[in-house]
């Protein structure tokens, strides 16, 4: 019996506990998390630092440390999550729709969970917890297999929060970590389709693309995010200065970060200076165009190619294109976007109502910056990924997209002709 057997063993032997789990029950054990989060900070600190150490050791960029990174603020705010989530609504049992045909048969249509669910994803600590949380008040057990990165944060934040569920009362095994960082270990659990009902990929664009093309478990992919800001001929140039520096330098290593600035030919000479000055504050590296090269000196900026244009950067790295007319802008963000999140910044209503309705992503955004593309930014709490796929779930992954639905139907003796 393999690793993956042996775990998916456990997660099937509790699914339905914690499935039929009732909502006070759910949340005593979100409470007792949140509880364990802040009671063992130093600890969960420590064993970050020694993952942060390692990294240092494999000389990681500091965009990726910071997304390693774990502090009494982050700690904090997954706490805070835990708390979140206890106060939203159960969507189990839910009752999304329902008729009576006309034999008087009625028909209602619930949500339900999934079952098990399988969660792989990168050197982001937080996602332990978020995963875990997610499952835990949607009904599902779930297995989380982070990267060998964050192994020391990842091994202590399942430690708690394994203990924690037990204090409220639950089966630990509705909570599992890959200990085993092998990438072989990872594509079993790929193929483990006897015990995961679903797969969550959460990271880069290789780790997304490994676990579509090798996953025989029906996958949700949360996508890469080459996110685009378009500053209209029209825009407020002040503001277009804000949304970019706040999309691109908040946090550049994550995937609501705007990677690429799209500029009208109308102002681009007096809105680019003003964004230059303002991403030099954070050394941010800019690619661009010849009419960028132009207007900036071409000595400030490096020539950006397709590869440039069509890249998740996930650091202090920009590329800025000029374009005639919004055509041209929708043209070059339907070539190159992810369909993550999308921004234009414009005082015309036309722009505005055009540009969210031809741009095919996830989130489209007017006058705000793309960073806002978040479960907790959007009210869902806690989220596992944004999901850039148009089948079941799409945006921000909070928990009704953590259950799936199943028919009830209650007749009096009905019989199909």
């Amino acid at each position: 019996m393999s690793y993956i057997d042996i775990l998916g063993e456990k997660a099937v032997l509790c699914k339905k506990e914690i499935a039929f789990a009732s909502t006070e029950q759910k949340n005593d054990a979100l409470y007792e998390i949140a509880h364990a989060l802040r009671t063992r900070k130093d600890e969960i600190m420590e064993a970050n630092r020694i993952d942060l150490e390692n990294a240092r050791m494999r000389k990681t960029s500091e965009a990726m440390l910071d997304r390693l990174a774990l502090n009494e603020k982050r700690i904090e705010g997954m706490a805070k999550a835990c708390e979140e989530l206890a106060l939203l609504d159960d969507p189990v049992g839910e009752v999304i729709s329902g008729s009576t045909r006309p034999n008087g048969m009625k028909i209602e249509r619930v949500r339900v969970p999934m079952g098990v669910i399988g969660i792989i994803y990168e050197a982001r600590p937080n996602v332990t917890v978020d995963g875990a949380i997610l499952c835990l008040k949607s009904g599902n057990a779930v297995i989380l297999r982070g990267g060998k990165e964050a192994i020391s944060s990842n091994k202590m934040l399942c430690d708690l929060m394994r203990k924690a569920v037990s204090l409220a009362g639950f089966n630990p095994d509705i909570i599992q970590l890959v200990e085993d960082t092998d990438r072989a270990i990872a594509l079993d659990m790929m193929k483990a389709n006897e015990y995961i009902d679903v797969l969550i990929p959460r990271g880069g664009a290789q780790l997304i693309k490994a676990v579509i093309q090798s996953a025989t478990v029906p996958v949700i992919e949360t996508g890469t995010g080459n996110c685009h800001v378009y500053v209209d001929s029209s825009a407020d140039l002040n503001m277009a200065v804000d949304i970019v520096d706040n999309g691109k330098t908040s946090r550049p290593s994550v995937c609501n970060a705007v990677e690429s600035c799209l500029v009208h030919r109308d102002v681009a000479e007096e809105f680019l200076p003003k964004l230059k000055e303002r991403l030099d504050k954070h050394n941010v590296e800019i690619r661009g165009c010849d009419m960028t090269r132009l207007i900036l000196g071409a000595e400030n900026v490096v020539p950006a190619d397709e590869e440039d244009y069509a890249t998740e950067f996930l650091d202090y790295i920009i590329s800025v294109k000029v374009v005639d007319d919004i055509a041209q802008a929708l043209e070059h963000i339907d070539r190159y976007s992810t369909g993550h999140s999308e921004c234009i910044v414009t005082e015309s209503l036309f722009a505005a109502q055009e540009f969210q309705k031809r741009v095919d992503s996830a989130a489209v955004y007017v006058n705000c910056s793309t960073r806002f593309t978040d479960g907790g930014m959007f009210g869902l709490g806690a989220e596992i990924g944004i999901s850039t796929q148009k089948l079941h779930a799409r945006g921000p992954m909070g928990l009704k997209e953590m259950t799936t639905t199943k028919y009830l139907i209650t007749g009096n003796g009905q019989i199909r002709e």
